[in-house]
């Protein structure tokens, strides 16, 4: 991590009844391979009175994916999904052409305290998939290849790397990877890794080069390939990243395309309701007049 190129702080965002911390576009790296936007949700606490009610919104151009520590969210959407997303699994939606969705407490969750803690993360798609019909796959946790490297356990949540395969249906080139230690421990993963690269730590610290990075920091590589770094006891990293496009991609609140003119036709679609519906779902968040990043 000697080659760090940029660090990001997490930034408070608003998605409706709670804050999270924006990584994902910063105004120096709009992206991260084809990570176009990741927000961490929580950790928080919500009360027998509060509940996760994110309404039917719409995505265009991009592969969703939910991953959680903590708590359940339940995913209704276009497609006909309806499915409890719990830790450790994973929830990939593809957008491609259009498609909307909720995010919703349980039902049986509803009228108790209860943690929410994740990750949520948009995946931009490749030029030739941005049209694809969308699609859904839920990924449970024990199909997540885990491995365990002088005391060092790791997840390949999503992608190819180390080897390894995960079973998620990515469209391009990518990886995202899990790295915890309950020791001080010594990391190298450059020759596992390809393209843009960038670690956010979660909970704990590393160090490298004689510089220590604390929790909440997203580290953009310098040279494209992280290289090692010392993890400290008791820390959860994240490693993700890929092969970057050579067109520029354009994202406008929920809608990323390599046209602009597909965001505008979106805009105008969401406006007079030709997206699809959600069953068994009324409510709509509407197309805000103001430019923002994300529902």
């Amino acid at each position: 991590m000697s080659n760090t190129k940029l660090i990001i702080e997490e930034r408070a965002a608003s998605i409706g009844n709670f804050l999270v911390g924006r990584l994902l576009p910063f105004r120096q790296k709009r992206m991260v391979g084809p990570f176009i936007f990741i927000d961490h949700m929580g950790p928080v606490k919500l009360s027998e009175k509060d509940n996760l009610d994110i309404a039917m919104h719409p995505h265009i151009g991009i592969s969703t994916l939910t991953f959680l520590f903590e708590g359940a969210i339940l995913h209704r959407d276009s497609i006909g999904t309806e499915i409890e997303i719990t830790p450790g699994a994973v929830n990939w939606m593809t957008a491609g052409k259009g498609v909307v969705h909720t995010e919703r407490t349980p039902e049986r969750l509803r009228n108790s305290t209860k943690k929410l803690h994740g990750l949520q993360i948009w995946v931009a798609l490749p030029l030739s998939e941005e049209q694809c019909e969308p699609s859904f796959t839920h990924v449970s946790a024990d199909d997540i290849p885990s491995w365990e490297t002088d005391g060092v356990q790791f997840k390949l949540i999503a992608g190819k790397a180390f080897g390894k395969q995960s079973p998620v249906p990515v469209y391009s080139p990518l990886f995202f990877i899990e790295i915890t230690s309950k020791e001080d421990k010594k990391v190298e993963v450059g020759e596992h890794l390809f393209g843009e690269s960038a670690l956010y730590i979660l909970e704990g610290s590393i160090t490298s080069d004689g510089h220590t990075y604390d929790s909440k920091q997203l580290l953009v590589a310098k040279d494209s390939t992280l290289c090692s770094f010392d993890i400290v006891a008791n820390s959860t990293v994240y490693i993700f990243g890929g092969k970057t496009f050579k067109e520029e991609r354009f994202i406008e609140w929920n809608f990323v395309a390599s046209d602009k003119e597909l965001i505008e036709q979106a805009k105008e679609n969401w406006k007079n309701n030709k997206f699809p519906s959600v069953r068994n779902e009324t409510e709509r968040i509407p197309l805000p007049e103001q430019r923002r990043f994300g529902r």
